[in-house]
């Protein structure tokens, strides 16, 4: 009997882990930029999809306890400016006395990558990390950091 209990209790904790990592690595992240003329620019965008029931803190989220979404990109070679990070929506949420700045659904994030004229290559590469934290009304997940890489045709 002891062993039949201990088993269930095991299984469910593994359900309850399972369930816990899927909701943490519910976001997708996805990212475009088009090709790039040399001694130009073209703009970037990150696309985060956040499943319903959970949200992301936002870049501001106003909490000092809540951690923001933060995008880091660069390149070789070429120069990435500043992202550009859409407006939140502020909510009150269970866990927290004051209202939260988050992102819900999809967020997009922006930034341009200027190309010198006197690139070498025809692609240039931006690497982007995309660190974020899921939260649902009642609790926060540990941050996370998602990795992508944009390619662009340089012409």
């Amino acid at each position: 009997m002891k062993k039949i209990l201990f088993s269930a209790i095991i299984s469910l904790s593994l359900i309850f882990i399972a369930g816990i990592s899927a909701e943490i690595n519910a976001q997708t992240i996805n990212g475009s930029i088009g090709t790039i003329k040399r001694g130009g620019a073209a703009k970037a965008t990150i696309v985060m999809d956040i499943p319903g029931g959970l949200h992301v803190n936002s870049y501001r989220p106003g909490s000092e306890y809540a951690i923001p979404t933060v995008i880091k990109a660069s390149a070789s070679g070429a120069k990435v400016g500043s992202v550009m990070y859409p407006r939140g929506k502020n909510r009150k949420l269970s866990f927290s006395e004051e209202t939260i700045n988050v992102y819900e659904g999809r967020a997009v994030f922006t930034f341009n990558v200027a190309v010198p004229a006197k690139f070498k290559g025809s692609v240039v590469k931006i690497p982007v990390t995309v660190r974020y934290q899921a939260c649902t009304d009642e609790v926060c997940y540990p941050p996370k950091n998602k990795e992508i890489t944009l390619t662009a045709r340089v012409s």
